[in-house]
């Protein structure tokens, strides 16, 4: 079974997934493209592509199976909804819509249609997340408490539409979201309270930097940052566990697991001991033979030979057209990742956190 794919918004993330599924998912083909700008669409003719010239072209094309959208966030709501009337698949974009109220407008259309409509959440195949995904499923220093994850750069401007507001543009839609849907992937426990705080240090209107902080009902709390103005990056991961600290620097999982494996009880001196910290004995350096160095666990690829991360979202969905698999990516779960959205913002403009269950 072969699906056909028409590509709407030819830009970077729409050359992207053109370029992945022409070089590793041979079950979907792209054969044409819309696009509301002239050398958009003459790079994808370039590609080989068939170019439409109205959206209603696309709608009409019976050969159209699949329909991925890669616009600018504040029309994938309305592409949306008109690609899952006319009958196709529908592929969108993170973040799905500019808030909870577009996606619930989604839902019972793509329900009607009976068609299939995922959000492409790719980031959950990245090899660092899937590091600390294993290093929590296998318990390998104990129950987490506190997890941090982060994203920093140090360009200090967004690229084209992504720094206009009436675009949803901003970094909690950007790279947020991404981490937002990793750590509800991660923990599966309800969200019951957030706070946030959003900066416009280099954008007019738009946060160019965030942190977020959630508290989840099993008791794990996690910072959710992400900067576009730092010139000494912090850990990409940073796990907090009862027996142990996991530390995943980069994307591309250098780092380290401290473990103890002598838990036996800390003696104190009588008389204060001077240390690096200045005279302590809480902060004291723990002796070395109560803990051990681990490497990190090495991820198996077991979806396939690809060298991306979203191939493998590709596979999934191709499973899912043929009646062999769930979908990974379900409007459930990014309708939870865009309730968070709307909370954090909310937060930030008010000023202080509120207490959910999300």
């Amino acid at each position: 079974m072969i699906s056909k794919m028409a590509i709407i918004g030819y830009g970077g993330m729409g050359g992207w997934h053109h370029q992945c599924l022409q070089k590793n998912v041979p079950e979907i083909t792209v054969t044409g493209a819309y696009d509301l700008r002239k050398e958009a669409l003459e790079k994808a003719a370039q590609a080989g592509l068939r170019t439409y010239r109205k959206l209603e072209d696309v709608l009409n094309d019976s050969k159209i199976d699949i329909v991925l959208i890669a616009t600018p966030n504040d029309v994938h709501k309305t592409l949306s909804i008109a690609a899952l009337e006319a009958g196709k698949h529908v592929i969108c974009e993170k973040p799905v819509t500019m808030n909870t109220v577009e996606l619930e407008e989604i839902a019972p259309v793509a329900k009607k249609a009976n068609k299939l409509f995922s959000i492409h959440h790719n980031r959950r195949w990245d090899k660092d997340f899937l590091t600390a995904k294993k290093i929590l499923a296998d318990n390998m220093i104990g129950k987490p408490y506190y997890i941090e994850t982060r994203v920093q750069g140090a360009r200090r401007n967004m690229h084209g539409w992504r720094g206009y507001a009436i675009n949803g543009g901003g970094m909690v839609l950007d790279w947020g979201i991404h981490l937002l849907d990793q750590l509800l992937f991660l923990i599966e426990s309800p969200v019951v309270s957030v706070d946030a705080h959003l900066l416009c240090v280099f954008s007019s209107e738009v946060e160019d930097n965030f942190k977020a902080f959630l508290r989840f009902a099993n008791g794990i709390s996690a910072l959710v940052e992400i900067s576009t103005n730092c010139f000494i990056f912090q850990p990409r991961w940073h796990i907090s566990c009862e027996s142990g600290t996991a530390i995943i620097h980069n994307f591309s999982c250098e780092g380290e697991i401290i473990k103890i494996i002598n838990d036996e009880e800390m003696s104190w001196a009588d008389e204060i001991v001077y240390t690096a910290a200045g005279p302590t004995r809480t902060m004291a350096p723990r002796p070395s033979h109560t803990m051990e160095t681990l490497p990190l666990p090495q991820i198996t690829e077991d979806f396939g030979n690809y060298h991306d991360n979203t191939s493998p979202y590709y596979k999934n969905i191709v499973q899912v057209l043929k009646g062999e698999a769930s979908p990974i990516v379900t409007i459930t779960q990014a309708l939870r990742v865009m309730k968070l959205v709307d909370l954090i913002f909310k937060c930030a403009q008010q000023g202080y956190g509120e207490q959910c269950n999300i």
